[in-house]
């Protein structure tokens, strides 16, 4: 019976490894666990020599479950017992509200700087552009904080905090200073011009919600994956279903801004929009700290910067340095890793240069040990997965620019397109809707039919890859753009002379929007999943929000570009193909060049993909399945 038992355990470990032969990156990991396999096996036939075999497998049960628990992440928690679907689920409720709140502002932002500010069309997409572009910047800003110095949990306190004072401001503003007269700004009623200090603080406001809706959005992604442990099975899997039900309840409490508050909006009631939106962030801030004595947390791991700089100096410092085996490269002993909180990271065969920085020479050993000159492997690993990311990360701003064109060139589109239907009108912006819904139902197919489907032919649990994932949004996102495009063909076909508002319907936007929303699916949700996936410990926070920093720079790319086509474009009496007045314009051609941007993105992407070598984590998922395997024998043994 040992030698039955003893022979299924060989089959199952041999069957892990040939699972994951194609991925070089676990071998280092694979081959310790072998030798500790081995070594436990010869214990075990050992012991059942001297002692029987009953004792024996209970003595190596408890091993196995120390190295399951050595195998968990050593992020610090601090409630053990705490997280889980029930916290977690508050924190979706507060990302659907904190996100009604932020679409009532946002989603009719280029209507309101036409009609109340009198902008032009252009100068309108711009401002767009740019403030939606600082609200994902400033992402960064509390990822930093968050990952350094304060921890989820404060961070996104502090940052709704400057949010619900940012919408008091703007509600304020615009009942005291922006509407003369009353009503106006429904696209009949002209609005007096306001006064600087009316516009001061409107702009102030606006920005303080950029900042504090910005500054929590990462943070709050990645504090809900905290509530889950990824070395329980169970748990594990809930995370990954997380970020799919992130996004949808962020879609959810969109849904809502895009549909009654833009009606009540581009009626003239722009204050009764944001006094609701104002009302949404409280009761969302309200629900964030109900949930204060459940949340599960971790703290925070310190300043990275410093540590990046560290690993840059010292390769550069022994840039004449050959790098040594890597299993002679420094590294602390014990389960410990050097930065606190943060599990090790094994060592990798991408950009070796950097491999120098944990290199030992007689310097090293001479005196104590100085960070700028000798860095452990896990810091290296560290500075490594930025730098293998980046390249991902570049590759989706092209993306953004297409799902930017929704908040400004899309409703402007929309804006003079037939939308009224007997008595009622339809807003432009509300059509947006239609892209939420996409994504609502979408997300759905995706979890219940595509995952199961694609694993069944894959074997692989996650259904299809974030890389493959975030490829196929950027095809249904070039195919949106190519439908905006002939979607205005159209509607200058159907303008009449004189006329300001085509006679094609404004349903006809319905296949952009439904693409750009599938696109979403498969693009942002992968993009969550990855960065915070491949991020290390360390700088969870960081890699969510380079999802949000993408979003960023596609705004200010897509400003750009609308400057540089006005620019080529707007000379002497031609007004270009996105001037004031549409009808006169192209706005066609600068969708389609859009989507030939993507399409070049799409193939620069393509081979980035490929480079990508995914981190390996110690107490990764990959290392803890072969741990499940030995446990799960050696419990049949007892």
């Amino acid at each position: 019976m040992p030698f039955m038992e003893e022979t299924t355990y060989f089959y199952l470990v041999n069957l892990f490894d040939n699972k994951y032969k194609m991925e070089p990156s676990m071998a280092s990991s694979v081959d310790l666990l072998n030798s500790t396999n081995e070594a436990a096996r010869k214990q075990v036939r050992e012991d059942n020599r001297c002692t029987g075999e009953s004792e024996t497998a209970k003595r190596n049960l408890y091993e196995v479950e120390q190295k399951v628990i050595a195998g968990k992440s050593k992020a610090s928690l601090i409630r053990k017992s705490t997280g889980g679907w029930k916290f977690a689920s508050l924190l979706l409720v507060n990302q659907g509200l904190a996100t009604l709140a932020f679409f009532g502002v946002g989603v009719n932002l280029v209507l309101f700087l036409t009609r109340v500010l009198d902008q032009e069309n252009a100068v309108a997409a711009n401002s767009v552009s740019k403030w939606t572009g600082t609200v994902y910047l400033c992402s960064l800003v509390g990822a930093f904080l968050s990952d350094s110095y304060w921890g989820r949990y404060l961070t996104c306190a502090i940052f709704q905090l400057i949010f619900v004072v940012g919408l008091v401001l703007l509600s304020l503003s615009s009942w005291l200073f922006l509407f003369h007269p009353s009503g106006c700004g429904d696209g009949e009623i002209v609005c007096m011009p306001a006064s600087p200090v009316g516009v001061a603080i409107f702009y102030l406001s606006i920005y303080l919600v950029a900042f504090g809706y910005g500054g929590y959005q990462p943070t709050i992604a990645t504090f809900g994956a905290d509530q889950f442990d990824e070395a329980n099975p169970k748990e594990r899997a809930s995370k990954a279903v997380f970020f799919s039900y992130f996004y949808f309840a962020l879609n959810v409490g969109s849904l809502f801004s895009n549909t009654i508050l833009v009606y009540y909006e581009d009626t003239g009631k722009w204050t009764l929009g944001f006094v609701v939106s104002l009302g949404s962030a409280i009761i969302a801030l309200l629900s964030f700290l109900l949930g204060t004595p459940g949340y599960r947390y971790l703290k925070p791991c310190g300043n990275p910067l410093p540590r990046v700089a560290q690993v840059f100096v010292a390769a550069a410092r022994k840039w004449d340095i050959v790098p040594v085996n890597s299993d002679d490269l420094y590294e602390v002993e014990g389960p410990d890793s050097a930065i606190k909180g943060s599990r090790k990271i094994y060592h990798s065969n991408e950009i070796e240069f950097l491999d120098k920085a944990a290199t030992i020479t007689e310097d090293d050993l001479c005196g104590p040990k100085n960070p700028w000159r000798l860095c452990t492997v896990t810091q290296v690993e560290e500075a490594k997965c930025v730098l293998k990311m980046l390249p991902i990360w570049l590759c989706t701003i092209i993306y953004s620019v297409v799902f930017t064109q929704m908040a400004s060139l899309f409703v402007e589109q929309g804006d003079v397109m037939k939308a009224n239907f007997g008595k009622f009108h339809l807003p432009a912006a509300s059509m947006s809707a239609f892209d939420i819904c996409s994504v609502l139902i979408c997300t759905g197919i995706y979890r219940q039919v595509l995952v199961p489907l694609a694993g069944k032919l894959s074997g692989n649990t996650k259904g299809i890859s974030e890389l493959k994932r975030m490829g196929i949004g950027l095809v249904i996102g070039m195919l949106a753009m190519v439908a905006a495009g002939a979607t205005e063909i159209g509607r200058l076909k159907h303008v009449l002379p004189g006329e300001k508002i085509s006679s094609l319907s404004i349903f006809w936007q319905i296949p952009q929007y439904v693409l750009v929303g599938a696109s979403e699916v498969f693009m942002y949700v992968g993009q969550l999943e990855f960065f915070n996936g491949q991020a290390p410990d360390g700088i969870k926070s960081f890699g969510s929000s380079l999802c949000m920093a993408s979003m960023s720079l596609g705004n200010y790319a897509s400003s750009f570009l609308v400057n540089m086509v006005m620019g080529i474009t707007a000379r002497g009496k031609n007004p270009g193909w996105i001037p004031d007045d549409l009808n006169t314009g192209h706005l066609d051609r600068f969708y389609f060049l859009i989507a030939a941007l993507t399409a070049f993105d799409f193939v620069i992407y393509v081979f980035c993909a490929k480079w990508y070598k995914s981190i390996n984590l110690e107490g990764s998922e990959k290392e803890i399945q072969i741990i499940e395997i030995q446990q799960d024998v050696v419990l049949r043994r007892v």
